[in-house]
């Protein structure tokens, strides 16, 4: 009788010892991901340390709650709790801004798959993580979409904004803005003030220092002065 109650608890233990590791195993591989998916293709390009704070401390926290869950259907229930929350707060929320958000899909979907599969299973581990760079990767490049900006501008050649000379127009807006200036869209016009708003779309890339939303003429930035 000791001798079955002896294997009894060696096997507890060794069972124990099985999910301590697989819950490390899963805890690893979700917080490498979403350290890389913060890093590597978020940050760079909003410099938000608010919100990196913010994914990966409820990347843990999602993973945790559903890991250590017993019941498979209180974690898929969970999960969809979860999800419609967040979709509530991204409509009745105005702060939070959609790539933001959905970073914070991301962030929460990986968490949730690496928490509910296999714990033995360790290829498919893997590989939705390794997708779901690759997708966040592509999203985020300009191979397949190239970055586009636009800004508004009070502009003081009336004369310019005519359609025939179009052409005139999107050469002195490259010339005195140094944006690469490939459409132009006519907004109010002020003939008391010759001036009108237009919006310029040009092309945009990393490396490009932003500019303030409004662009000024020489004769408006006296008058301020």
């Amino acid at each position: 009788m000791e001798k079955l109650e002896t294997i009894s608890l060696l096997c507890n233990i060794f069972t124990n010892s099985l999910g301590l590791v697989s819950l490390f195993i899963h805890f690893l591989s979700t917080t490498l991901v979403v350290l890389l998916i913060i890093r590597f293709f978020y940050y760079p390009k909003s410099l938000r340390r608010d919100y990196s704070f913010t994914f990966f401390l409820i990347s843990i926290s999602v993973f945790m709650m559903i890991f250590l869950l017993g019941n498979v259907e209180l974690k898929i229930g969970f999960t969809l709790g979860l999800f419609a929350v967040f979709g509530i707060l991204r409509y009745r929320t105005e702060t939070m801004p959609v790539r933001e958000m959905t970073y914070l899909f991301v962030i929460i979907a990986i968490s949730v798959i690496n928490a509910l599969i296999g714990r033995s299973n360790y290829l498919e581990l893997i590989l939705p993580n390794v997708l779901f760079i690759a997708c966040v990767w592509l999203s985020e490049s300009n191979h397949w979409l190239k970055p586009v900006s636009s800004k508004l501008i009070k502009y003081d050649k009336i004369s310019l904004i005519l359609p025939e000379n179009r052409s005139k127009l999107l050469k002195d807006l490259k010339l005195r803005t140094g944006l690469d200036v490939f459409k132009v869209e006519i907004g109010n016009i002020n003939f008391l003030k010759d001036s009108a708003t237009i919006k310029v779309y040009y092309k945009n890339d990393e490396n490009s220092f932003s500019f303030n939303s409004t662009i000024y003429t020489n004769n408006e930035i006296d008058e301020i002065l």
